[in-house]
């Protein structure tokens, strides 16, 4: 009971909270046609994911491609894309991770994940 006291009194009294707002949350497109077989048995929930913008992808001038550890594993889905691609040529860093993995056979369903807008200490925004 003293050790734990101890411990707890050399804490600091208010960690530092990283706080996201949350953009929006998506199923991934394209898995079948990427990486994401070969990768899927070591992702997990809370992965985090990278968005890299491809704006001279010739099939979606908005295109965001979607990787898990430097493999692509699909795309931001084409109807749900524009604000994020935005976001992305005007600079804004975002945040990705994954929130549900189905081992289902339909690929729209197999990975689901977040984007987040990370929010810096002190920083308010406006809603």
């Amino acid at each position: 009971m003293v050790f734990l006291l101890a411990w707890l009194w050399s804490q600091p009294l208010c960690a530092e909270v990283t706080a996201h707002i949350l953009l929006q949350d998506s199923p991934l497109a394209g898995f079948q046609y990427h990486a994401g077989r070969a990768v899927w048995s070591q992702m997990r929930v809370g992965d985090a994911l990278a968005l890299v913008r491809e704006p001279d992808n010739s099939h979606d001038a908005r295109a965001v491609r979607v990787e898990w550890q430097g493999h692509m594993i699909g795309y931001v889905p084409r109807r749900e894309n524009a604000d994020v691609a935005r976001l992305l040529d005007r600079g804004q860093k975002l945040a990705a991770r994954i929130v549900r993995l189905s081992d289902v056979r339909d690929p729209w369903s197999r990975v689901r994940f977040e984007i987040l807008i990370p929010m810096q200490p002190g920083e308010q925004r406006e809603p």
